[in-house]
């Protein structure tokens, strides 16, 4: 979950690293780091907390080199330190590397340099991958990673320079994310997309098991094997505008507000290949869809929609648990993985596994290029943009988007359902357009310190993911439940310290979690509900009510959403917290 970048050019290197690192930083932010290479040496700069220490700690220095790697960490092996900060090099300082992932046989690693008489100066594990490049060090660059990444086992990407060969870089991926880019006189490398957005859109997606090896002037890809291997150049379509904050205070607010039209791109997007689709849902005996975090949770939401539509039995399991337990799947089942950024490594290990039992494999992604991507036997392309809020919303809605047309594709009716669809844009702007009214609420719950998220049917996954944001950014305990089961063990917390978030469109369950708000009332709880413009039962038995325009029963997920994400977000923002990059939480999961 780290981010990566390098640089190699005609430009101070500097810079180029310091501004991709921020535009990294979601991925991980307990330290950061650079590696020069100047006169013949290599220039370490490395602090613990977020990168303005670094920048702070590097204000005044005045360094002209034209080559370096850079670092902004989450930290898995070794707490948040100077020492443990990347990058990290070996004994005599010829070689620094920075990297993303778990070496899982370190500890082998390092007993054996120990006894080769290697001094380790910090408790992580990556840095028995310089001390290893030192070792295998005989001229060429290259030659050394391939020897070193033969002995290393588990997820993990990195880059490497040396004050031996000042101009260049050498990259391997294993797992964990990491493109090149292409310029003209300068090249990158980056664990992201986004980091290198104001140099080129060019973009070269290294595969599991490649070697990228960089000068100013050329690109080189290679197998573990050494084998050359012939890379196509990609053109992104994101562009640096997309990324940035346009005039919001949080990149999550300016997320929150892009879903209308994240929405209609997805949509877009999907009726442009919908005719191609290979595939129909009718044709499997299941569907299994795998996830993780807010991915799952559209994931719940879309089985209540192809089983409707499609007839088709839908289970929606955790990646994680996928991986590890014992799932009957053959060439009978349709595997759908859900993941943002395309990288989330327990999805794209379950589906892999599923894959190798025979199931025809679907990556649902907002990332072209990514693994999940090139592994899946074919993917549906979510189209939000750039999402640099940790917490995520537009992807959240994109995905739903996604899934609900996949579903209705298989109604007699779909003609009539994607006509309804197309209101659902304009439904979320109004929606959005009374955010000021959600923000009020907020301040007046910001103090509580725990919260109950109830949703029946189609909201109880909106239940799920309003709890979801809230823990995710405001550190505030909340949990999300199916309101029917609240009288099986919950309703004993209920009292008047503890609000009661309840998601109550007018649909076939309306008057059922009626009867919940009925209940917890009853024990003294604070109701805060959303429900439809008008509802005056609501507005009556609540003590604050959040509208959201009337929808279609199957649409109402992508507008109750909205309030719960904008409540998430005030409460964080009026608490002082850090909404962007929430801690302990990184954007990507990419390692176990």
């Amino acid at each position: 979950m780290c981010g990566i970048v390098g640089y190699t050019g005609k430009d101070l290197a500097l810079p180029i690293i310091l501004g991709a690192l921020e535009r990294l930083e979601y991925r991980g932010y307990d330290s950061a780091g650079v590696a020069l290479v100047e006169d013949g040496k290599l220039i370490i700069e490395k602090k613990a907390g977020k990168l303005r220490e670094l920048v702070k700690a590097l204000w005044g220095k005045n360094y002209k080199a034209k080559t370096g790697i850079g670092h902004t960490r989450w930290a898995t092996h070794g707490s948040p330190s100077d020492e443990n900060a990347h990058p990290h090099t070996d004994e005599k300082v010829r070689f620094a590397v920075v990297h993303n992932g778990i070496i899982e046989n370190y500890l082998a690693l390092k007993e054996e340099l120990i006894k080769e008489g290697v001094k380790f100066r910090s408790d992580t594990d990556t840095e028995v991958i310089a001390h290893l490049i030192a070792k295998y060090y005989e001229g060429d660059l290259l030659e050394a990673v391939l020897k070193t990444v033969n002995r290393l086992e588990g997820a993990f990407a990195f880059a490497v320079v040396t004050v031996h060969e000042p101009n260049r870089i050498v990259g391997a991926k294993k797992g964990s994310p990491l493109i090149v880019g292409v310029g003209e006189g300068e090249n990158f490398l980056a664990s992201d997309i986004p980091a290198i957005l104001p140099y080129t859109k060019n973009v070269i997606v290294l595969d599991d098991g490649e070697v990228a090896d960089l000068t100013p002037e050329s690109v080189n890809v290679y197998s573990f094997s050494g084998e050359p291997v012939t890379k196509e150049v990609l053109v992104t379509p994101w562009d640096l505008v997309s990324a940035e904050k346009g005039g919001f205070k949080h990149f999550m607010l300016k997320e929150i507000h892009e879903q209308p039209k994240a929405v209609v791109d997805t949509y877009k997007g999907f009726l442009s290949v919908e005719p191609s689709i290979p595939f129909s849902l009718k044709d499997f005996r299941r569907v299994l869809v795998i996830a993780c975090g807010t991915s799952y949770h559209a994931g719940l939401v879309g089985k209540y929609w192809m089983e409707r539509y499609a007839g088709v039995p839908v289970e929606v399991v955790y990646a994680s648990e996928f991986r590890y337990g014992h799932f009957p799947v053959s060439d009978k089942d349709l595997v759908i993985g859900i993941s943002q950024s395309g990288e989330t490594i327990d999805t794209k290990f379950a589906l892999q596994s599923a894959k190798e039992k025979g199931a025809f494999t679907v990556g649902l992604v907002n990332v072209v290029g990514s693994a999940i991507d090139r592994e899946s036997d074919y993917t549906l392309y979510t189209h939000a943009g750039p999402e640099i809020g940790v917490a995520a919303t537009k992807t959240f809605t994109a995905q739903l988007t996604a899934l609900y047309c996949l579903a209705v594709r298989e109604s007699d009716e779909k003609e009539q359902l994607l006509k309804r669809f197309e209101k659902v844009p304009a439904l979320m702007e109004r929606t959005l357009s009374s955010a000021e009214e959600v923000e009020k609420k907020a301040e007046k719950y910001m103090k509580y310190k725990h919260f109950l998220y109830l949703g029946r049917y189609l909201s109880w996954p909106v239940a799920l993911e309003g709890a979801l944001k809230l823990k995710e950014i405001s550190y505030i305990h909340a949990e999300g439940y199916p309101a029917g089961e609240m009288k099986h063990g919950p309703i004993a917390l209920i009292d008047e310290n503890m609000p009661v978030m309840v998601v109550a469109p007018k649909d076939r369950v309306y008057e059922k979690i009626v009867s919940n708000v009925e209940e917890v009332k009853a024990r003294k709880g604070k109701v805060i509900a959303v429900g439809f413009e008008g509802d005056g039962v609501l507005t009556q038995k609540s003590d604050d009510f959040i509208p959201v325009p009337a929808v279609d029963e199957p649409l109402t997920p992508f507008l109750t959403t909205v309030p719960l994400q904008l409540f998430a977000y005030y409460i964080a923002s009026k608490l002082g917290l850090d909404v962007d990059q929430p801690r302990n939480l990184a954007k990507t999961v990419t390692v176990e």
